[in-house]
């Protein structure tokens, strides 16, 4: 991109001159530069194209709308001392007059602080997103819902953004997902946006587009793509951690990955953990080994024959309970202690008949109690 911005302010104005370029490229930079200072209350703005090689139709464009909508706020945008090919340009599409190029500019140079921005740090969020949407779909709004207007120039709006819309999607192009899958919901995406967007709140239609068809591309990755869905806590950071990684590169660390998150190294663990378990191994997945075709069906376990024993272990201390204190005392030391009733008798004092009397009592209960 061959551009570079400098702002000069004023307590109410605002002077932005380039150099380079003004091209379908770059534009959405100086878009973002203006509606920053449109957001600072500031809509007195002159842009000084004197340092301007090239401009293209697309940028015309914009900076028309951009007038249009400094002009809506009692404001106005100007675009002064373009020569050559610009100027020419300008002529050409009649946006000169309209952009008041033939003004002299008053802005002594002596009063230029010409800060450079870096346009690498601009968050261009709806840079790709045609001009003029919001005032269509202020148009839409103002119709009745059963004029067939409305319904055309509703179609219409969805055409003109729907190239941005797949724009977007092609961004998880590398997801492992189809691309003609990811497009249709971004597709349905740009559907609830143009739906959902309310053109009285102010917004530019780009602001609200992006993160409402992102966010159904998001959705479509947490709800679709996974067979086991995660917490958000871990969905959460998860994103976090892949923007974390582009930052730091592939080679970062656990350690370094979790003090540029600021959390534990327990929690990235179990991120990373957490993303191998979302898509679990089939069990028809052969092992691997050479020797035959098996697969993960054939090498895992069989039943647990303790499996059946559940339901006596549990109901068995119920019944114990309702055994005389010296009868749960002699089931205890010949089944849990292993000793003979001979060693029982000697232990309690008792003859090793009485002992073998009082066994088969107390076995009987037991088993009528956890038969029943």
């Amino acid at each position: 991109m061959d551009l570079s911005v400098a702002l000069s302010l004023r307590a109410q104005a605002t002077l932005i001159e380039l150099d380079g370029v003004l091209d379908y490229a770059s534009v959405p930079y100086l878009r973002q530069v203006v509606y920053e200072r449109f957001d600072t209350g500031c809509h007195d703005i002159a842009i000084d194209a004197a340092g301007v090689r090239l401009i293209d139709a697309a940028s015309i464009k914009v900076l028309l709308y951009l007038g249009q909508r400094a002009e809506q706020a009692g404001g106005q945008l100007r675009v002064v001392n373009a020569k050559g090919v610009a100027l020419t340009a300008l002529e050409i599409a009649g946006a000169a007059k309209e952009l008041d190029a033939y003004a002299e500019l008053f802005w002594p140079a002596a009063e230029r602080t010409r800060t450079p921005v870096d346009l690498g740090t601009l968050h261009i969020g709806h840079g790709h997103w045609p001009v003029g949407v919001s005032e269509l779909l202020s148009r839409v709004y103002s119709l009745d819902p059963a004029d067939p207007r409305r319904s055309r120039l509703r179609e219409d709006i969805v055409t003109m953004c729907l190239p941005a819309a797949k724009q977007l999607a092609r961004r998880y192009a590398g997801s492992g997902e189809p691309l003609g899958d990811l497009m249709g919901v971004a597709a349905l995406g740009l559907v609830k946006a143009v739906d959902g967007f309310d053109p009285d709140r102010g917004l530019e239609f780009g602001a609200y587009a992006t993160p409402t068809v992102t966010g159904e591309l998001k959705r479509y990755f947490r709800d679709r793509t996974s067979a086991v869905r995660l917490p958000r806590r871990l969905q959460e950071l998860r994103l976090q951690l892949n923007h974390a990684r582009e930052e730091l590169g592939p080679t970062a660390s656990i350690p370094d990955l979790a003090a540029h998150l600021g959390v534990d190294e327990e929690e990235i663990i179990e991120v990373l953990a957490a993303g191998h378990l979302q898509h679990p191994m089939s069990i028809d997945a052969p092992t691997g080994a050479d020797e035959d075709d098996a697969t993960v069906a054939d090498v895992v376990g069989a039943d647990d024959p303790a499996f059946g024993l559940v339901d006596l272990r549990v109901s068995l201390p119920a019944a114990m309970a309702g055994l005389p204190e010296r009868e749960r005392k002699i089931v205890a030391l010949r089944f849990y202690g292993n000793l003979s009733q001979s060693e029982i008798a000697a232990r309690l004092g008792l003859s090793q008949m009485h002992i073998s009397r009082l066994l088969a009592h107390a076995l009987d209960y037991l088993r009528r109690r956890l038969t029943d």
